[in-house]
């Protein structure tokens, strides 16, 4: 067993349920380079490493959460901060409560697919925090809950593993932004599972805002179902980590339902950022747009996974990815997998995948109007990931992921 698998296995307290997925989750193992869903992810560092279970003893400065308002969950390393949670001005219709450990729905992945899914057992075996959103028919504002995840530096390196839940009843409306943030440097490990059922005729905008410190390890995975006419779009801003994996599982099972994920993945100085989307159309009449952007410089390597999945039956999809990058430096990486599988036959479908360069006619263009070559490259990278932030609405909330956005292409460390 390695050294990982066995410090965090150390930190269990349940019950047999949970108990199987940490079985699941042990005799599987960590997935190596034969692993196709692992290929250009290396575990073999982090193999190596331990961590301890996270205690609810951190405190940050309240100066860092300046930015986001009200209502909005705080969870600091891993344990929620009822000192600077605000639930006060929480929309109506809409309900939250946190959750612990016993609630978890245990789903094992066990046999071949054991070790593909290490994290997602273990998150299984060890979440013992989390929130429940549940927006009933009441609920039809735009007004946002924000859930805050901030890792704070401790004296050990930790690991602490969290569990949502989140139902929007049908004809409801929820806006939901995460930020996932850190207060110093540190190098702790934490694992997400987010479910989302949105029901009939339901809308929900999502926006995951990531910048995380070098140091940073996370595993996240977001399970979605839609219901018939539910409108779901959302937006992932990832801005860099040591390590950073998230898997987007979307099923449209209801006819009309609507899919919207765009996102950004920025890796720069030695950052690992990984997305994994893996969307299925079930129903008639469904769609998806998928527009990702993903730039690598210096030593980041950005890994993007998208695949799309038309069933038998679900005739009437219109399902479209567009995955473009840019290569900012001879030592960056970039990996795109665009996979499209139809078992339809009436269906409009297409992907794409671009790695490239920035333009050369553009940059000489700025540089003849007088520009520095690096605020020149500035600018067109900028304009380059601008696209696919349109779908978020609250022009102050553009406007604080474009500053994240434009901190971290200028080589600015995360918060």
């Amino acid at each position: 067993m390695s050294a990982l698998l066995e410090s965090l296995a150390a930190g269990f307290d349940g019950d047999a349920a949970r108990r199987a997925a940490l079985d699941a989750a042990l005799q599987g193992g960590l997935p190596g380079p034969r692993s196709e869903a692992w290929k250009y992810t290396s575990l073999r560092a982090l193999e190596r490493r331990t961590f301890a279970p996270a205690e609810a003893d951190a405190r940050v400065d309240a100066a860092l959460l300046a930015g986001i308002p009200a209502p909005r969950v705080v969870f600091v390393n891993g344990r929620v901060d009822a000192a600077l949670t605000d639930l006060a001005d929480l929309p109506g219709g809409v309900h939250v409560r946190l959750r612990d450990g016993d609630e978890c729905d245990v789903r094992v992945e066990t046999g071949a697919r054991a070790g593909d899914a290490v994290f997602r057992n273990l998150n299984a075996a060890l979440a013992n925090a989390g929130v429940v959103v549940h927006a009933s028919a009441a609920a039809a504002t735009d007004a946002a809950l924000h859930l805050v995840f901030v890792g704070a530096p401790a004296a050990t390196d930790l690991a602490w593993h969290l569990r949502h839940d989140v139902l929007v009843d049908a004809g409801a409306s929820l806006s939901l932004v995460e930020h996932h943030i850190d207060s110093g440097a540190h190098r702790h490990l934490d694992t997400g599972t987010t479910t989302l059922r949105i029901a009939e005729g339901a809308r929900m905008r999502h926006l995951r805002l990531q910048h995380r410190t070098a140091g940073a390890t996370t595993f996240l995975q977001t399970d979605g179902e839609l219901r018939a006419d539910a409108d779901y779009t959302r937006v992932d801003v990832e801005l860099g980590g040591g390590l950073t994996r998230h898997e987007l599982d979307v099923r449209l099972v209801g006819d009309r339902a609507r899919l919207t994920a765009n996102g950004v993945l920025l890796a720069g100085g030695r950052a690992h950022v990984e997305t994994r989307l893996g969307i299925r159309h079930v129903a008639r009449d469904t769609a998806c747009q998928l527009m990702w952007r993903g730039i690598g410089e210096r030593r980041g390597r950005v890994v993007f996974h998208g695949g799309i999945t038309i069933d038998a039956g679900a005739d009437g999809t219109d399902a479209r990815l567009s995955n473009k990058n840019l290569l900012l430096s001879d030592t960056a990486e970039i990996d795109t997998q665009p996979v499209l599988v139809i078992h339809a036959d009436e269906v409009q479908a297409a992907h794409g995948a671009t790695v490239g360069q920035i333009d050369a006619n553009a940059l000489f263009y700025l540089r003849s109007r007088g520009l520095p070559a690096a605020e020149a490259r500035h600018l067109l990278t900028a304009a380059f990931v601008r696209e696919p932030l349109a779908p978020i609405e609250d022009d102050a909330l553009r406007g604080q992921v474009q500053a994240h956005l434009d901190r971290a292409l200028a080589g600015g460390d995360a918060p």
